[in-house]
């Protein structure tokens, strides 16, 4: 199954809620959060002591909607408001970059290879004058 998210433990392989403290500090995390605190000061007043990279995961980590599995610790609404929250932060901070569209430049090549007027009995002596014989002409998009 893989590990067992903040808020949640195993019991009879099912997973339960631990609603006696750390469900309540994953639902004051996000009301933290979307109160304005930063992803530090909203885990700190949560009371979760995590890196700041598993506090990012937690506010994106749709088990807390429940699924077949998990039973829901956070309603639909407050985790899409947190989604929109982070993102309102990373486009205000800057941190969404928008991928550069890549021009479609076709090219095509044209080559002629007159006949050989010498011949070698060394081959690779040969396939170097054949190479040299080669006259290619590259276009690009109306040129």
């Amino acid at each position: 199954m893989g590990h067992t998210p903040y808020g949640y433990f195993i019991q009879n392989g099912k997973a339960v809620i631990d609603e006696m403290m750390k469900a309540v500090q994953v639902r004051d995390l996000y009301q933290a959060y979307l109160s304005g605190l930063s992803l530090r000061d909203a885990s700190k007043k949560a009371g979760i002591n995590r890196y700041h990279a598993t506090i990012a995961k937690m506010l994106t980590n749709k088990k807390y909607l429940g699924d077949e599995y998990y039973p829901p610790i956070i309603d639909k609404y407050t985790f899409e408001q947190a989604q929109a929250e982070r993102l309102r932060r990373a486009q205000m901070l800057g941190r969404i970059r928008k991928p550069k569209m890549k021009e479609d430049v076709s090219q095509s090549l044209n080559f002629t290879v007159p006949t050989p007027k010498q011949l070698y009995d060394d081959p690779f002596k040969q396939a170097e004058y054949a190479y040299s014989l080669i006259e290619s002409e590259v276009t690009i998009d109306g040129d």
